[in-house]
Formats: C-alpha cells, sequence, structure tokens
C-alpha cells in the first residue's frame, strides 16, 4: 500500500530513463521529400518558370545615337563658339613700368654728399685667418720657486719631526712597560661567579592536549537509564534536486 501511495503522487520526469520524444526523428508526413512510406501522400504540383520566346527580330532597333549636325553631305557649316580662360603670355621680358624709377631720391652728380655707413654682416674672409687671439696664450706664473726668467725669494716646507738623533730614539730596542699585556686576575685567583640572562627553558612532557574536568557532561549520559525514544527530523536526499545557481 505504501508503495502505491508514493506512485500516486506526482512522478519526477528525471526518473523517466528512457528516450524523450525528440529522440526519434520520425519520417514527415508534408510534402514530397522523405515522405512517410506508410502514409498516402497526394500528388504534389510544382510552378515551373516560364521558357522565354525566341526573338523572331535580332536587329539592334534605334540604338544609333546619329549626331544631328550631320547631313547627307556631312557636317553643317554651322560656326560654334566655346567660351576658354585668357591666354596667358610668356614674360620673356620684364620691363619695369614707369613708375618703378625714384628719380627724385639720387642725388645729384657733381655735389658732395655727407658719408653713409650701414650696419652689414660680419665678412666671411676671415674665417681663413689663423692668427690666435691675445686670451690665446698661458703665460707661466710669477708666483712660487720655478720661475725659469724671474728672481724667487726663499720658500721653505713643513715636514714631520725626524727621530734619528732626537732624544726620543729609541736607542736600546727594549719594550717598555706597558708593551706586554696584563694577565687578567681570574687567571691565577679565585674567579666569581658569573651568571647570564637566557631564555626560559621547558621540562620535556607530552604535548598532546587532555580534556580538562569540564570536558565531559556526564548528565547528559542517559545510556544506563530508561528514556523515551526520540526522533530527528533530517533532510530529505535526491539526486534529482537542481542545484542553486547564483549570478556574480
Amino acid at each position: 500500500m505504501a508503495q502505491e501511495a508514493q506512485e500516486a503522487g506526482p512522478r519526477i520526469a528525471a526518473k523517466e530513463r528512457g528516450p524523450g520524444p525528440g529522440r526519434y526523428f520520425l519520417p514527415s508526413t508534408v510534402g514530397f521529400s522523405k515522405h512517410d512510406a506508410t502514409k498516402k501522400m497526394e500528388p504534389a504540383y510544382s510552378f515551373g518558370r516560364r521558357v522565354p520566346q525566341k526573338a523572331m527580330k535580332d536587329s539592334p532597333g534605334p540604338a544609333y545615337a546619329v549626331d544631328p549636325r550631320m547631313t547627307r553631305y556631312g557636317k553643317d557649316g554651322t560656326p560654334r563658339y566655346s567660351l576658354f580662360t585668357r591666354q596667358q603670355y610668356q614674360h620673356s621680358f620684364q620691363t619695369p613700368s614707369p613708375g618703378t624709377y625714384n628719380p627724385q631720391q639720387v642725388h645729384p652728380q657733381g655735389e658732395r654728399t655727407a658719408p653713409r655707413y650701414s650696419m652689414g654682416f660680419r665678412t666671411r674672409f676671415r674665417k681663413c685667418d689663423q692668427n690666435p687671439s691675445p686670451s690665446n696664450y698661458i703665460l707661466p706664473a710669477v708666483l712660487g720657486p720655478s720661475q725659469p726668467n724671474k728672481t724667487s725669494a726663499a720658500s721653505y716646507s713643513l715636514i714631520g719631526r725626524s727621530s734619528v738623533g732626537c732624544y726620543l730614539e729609541d736607542l736600546s730596542k727594549t719594550p717598555g712597560p706597558g708593551h706586554t699585556q696584563k694577565v687578567h686576575p681570574d687567571v691565577y685567583m679565585h674567579k666569581a661567579p658569573h651568571y647570564s640572562l637566557g631564555s626560559k627553558s621547558y621540562m620535556p612532557e607530552d604535548n598532546v592536549q587532555k580534556p580538562g574536568p569540564g570536558a565531559h557532561h556526564p548528565e547528559n549520559v542517559r545510556i544506563n537509564r530508561p528514556a523515551a525514544p526520540s526522533y530527528s527530523l533530517g533532510i530529505r536526499h535526491t539526486e534529482f534536486t537542481c542545484p542553486l545557481i547564483l549570478q556574480d
């Protein structure tokens, strides 16, 4: 009865493991191409195209464009004119016009005139002159002891003091009292204890975590006492559940 009641409910389409309706490609019952052989096919008519009629005349007809100015005697003698641009004359002679000259600005010949100067560019012919400039020579200095053509005063230099023949000269070559190192007193006397500050050390022990006194709940243990049956509500697992897909 439980199985019949379960089948009476809505059926899940995913449980049907057989092929669906679109699995098979049945022949069509419409049309002429690939028609179902088990069905009656009505006559099919096709629309053809009109057969072109053969032209009775093969002449081109009035396709030639005859010039209307042509006669049976040739071209007519009517004059024809066209508009063109003005002809460009060759400028072979550039003669000045009457207003080009200014004779009033010319000083009369034979009369004295004051000199007039103009500021022009520097001539290019001076580039070939290889004479050095005044600041091109480096004259020797007049200070110091090494002058080839000047009288120099006496010059003295400061150097370090020599120990040869001085009272600081060590003639015996023996070491002094501070030449040897002093022996530390801890070598030949009682050495005091020395203490250092190091890191804290731990004794070797088991590192496994063990439960404490409050980790157990003995009051919840009812295996040794009679108890009423208890049921839990779980979830139904099915392979036909669709996953939740969200758009990111």
